[in-house]
């Protein structure tokens, strides 16, 4: 039995919102709001503040009080969040068939119509502060955003998410109200539905909501690139455990030989326990407690690394095992039999991810964000069997090259 093809209807208003809605028969809707501003689009004087008008689109609106949006769908069993990353800032919802017109319009008020209070900010900002005290208290998730600091120098992509907390003091309502004017504009978002919900209703629930918003083009500053220059860094932090990350920027999401990067991450330091690395580092020499790699892409550039944590005293001899693993997938190419089993374990991970339908609807709305298009599964899977054997090794030769890559150290 095979999986019945999906079914996508995409619309756009006449302000500009995007509008896009896969069919699936449950008694459960997942929405949300793409707005297309994240990190990379703030000014040297701006940061932190995608992150920061996401806390603070939660409290209040021209008609409702922070306690309203926070019980707006909770007494109904429903679920509301937010999340602010590099590229975007996203608000979803998870409700019943029945609540998906009071999701929608608890979303489109918050996104579109928050008014930003002082006082509301000079206590959101403390817990905003809070939260990075909390994060750098965590190296082994503060290592990423200074490895990407490091890839990206100069750069917005290389700035915190989360911002500083001398400049978030800062900020008053004019300073939010300014940024949202400019990117929280109907022609900058895309509202997604995954979910049992007729698309005329629909796209008159989403012209009724924002009827009153007008069209206006949204320009965003998108500096160049910096040149990539591989460096490698050791701090001490005094953690009782050394955390490493090793890796380099590599291809955007609009670079074709992204499937092919794909396979390769999965075979080198994929959720596996088969993988390369694990393999290596963990079940052979017992140097870690784990190794993974990973893939961030945006639609012109993205990152790879490996991430490992250890003894202080084994960093050089786990960079060493990461290393042959690296030289491997260049120097030797892989056999049918090795390529075969590989495609079939990354294609077998990417359709039961799919069952995770919140993720599964967050990847609809980001998709057709920035790029324009569906998340068309079936052509993920067939993209990863078209890949060669040799291609693998070109990407190989060109990713994992040892002039090329980065190294972070913590210990």
């Amino acid at each position: 039995m095979t999986a019945a093809t999906p079914i996508f209807h995409t619309h756009r208003l006449a302000n500009g919102l995007r509008i896009i809605h896969e069919e699936a028969a449950s008694a459960v809707v997942y929405c949300g709001y793409v707005v297309c501003a994240g990190t990379r689009h703030e000014d040297e004087a701006d940061t932190g503040m995608a992150h920061f008008l996401e806390h603070m689109s939660f409290k209040g609106t021209a008609r409702r009080r922070a306690c309203h949006i926070t019980n707006g769908l909770e007494r109904v069993g429903g679920d509301l969040n937010a999340y602010t990353n590099k590229e975007e800032t996203v608000y979803y919802a998870t409700v019943l068939r029945p609540d998906f017109g009071r999701a929608a319009d608890l979303l489109t008020d918050i996104v579109f119509r928050s008014t930003y209070p002082q006082h509301e900010i000079d206590r959101e900002t403390e817990v905003i502060c809070d939260e990075i005290d909390s994060y750098k208290d965590s190296p082994s998730e503060l290592i990423f955003d200074e490895f990407e600091a490091m890839l990206f120098r100069g750069h917005p992509l290389g700035r915190d998410v989360l911002g500083d907390a001398v400049r978030l003091r800062s900020y008053r309502t004019a300073d939010a109200r300014r940024f949202a004017d400019h990117y929280y504009r109907p022609s900058n978002a895309v509202f997604y539905v995954l979910g049992d919900v007729d698309f005329g209703r629909l796209v008159r629930t989403m012209e009724r909501l924002t009827a009153d918003l007008p069209a206006a083009t949204v320009t965003k500053p998108m500096p160049p690139l910096p040149p990539y220059r591989p460096e490698t860094r050791y701090v001490e932090r005094g953690t009782h455990q050394a955390h490493v990350v090793v890796g380099a920027r590599t291809f955007g999401g609009r670079d074709e030989r992204r499937f092919g990067l794909m396979l390769l991450n999965n075979i080198l330091g994929g959720p596996g326990m088969n993988s390369r690395l694990n393999l290596s580092l963990r079940e052979h020499a017992g140097l870690v407690y784990s190794v993974d790699a990973y893939l961030s892409t945006y639609p012109d550039t993205g990152a790879w690394n490996v991430y490992f944590g250890c003894d202080a005293a084994d960093v050089e001899h786990c960079r060493r095992l990461v290393g042959r693993e690296l030289r491997r997938l260049t120097d030797t190419a892989l056999t049918p039999a090795r390529l075969a089993a590989a495609k079939k374990q990354l294609k077998g991970q990417i359709g039961i991810s799919c069952e995770a339908r919140e993720s599964y609807a967050l990847a609809l709305g980001k998709t057709y964000a920035h790029y324009g298009r569906h998340r068309d599964v079936a052509a993920l899977c067939r993209a990863v069997d078209a890949v060669t054997a040799d291609a693998l090794q070109a990407i190989a030769a060109e990713v994992y090259a040892p002039e090329g890559l980065t190294t972070l150290v913590y210990h």
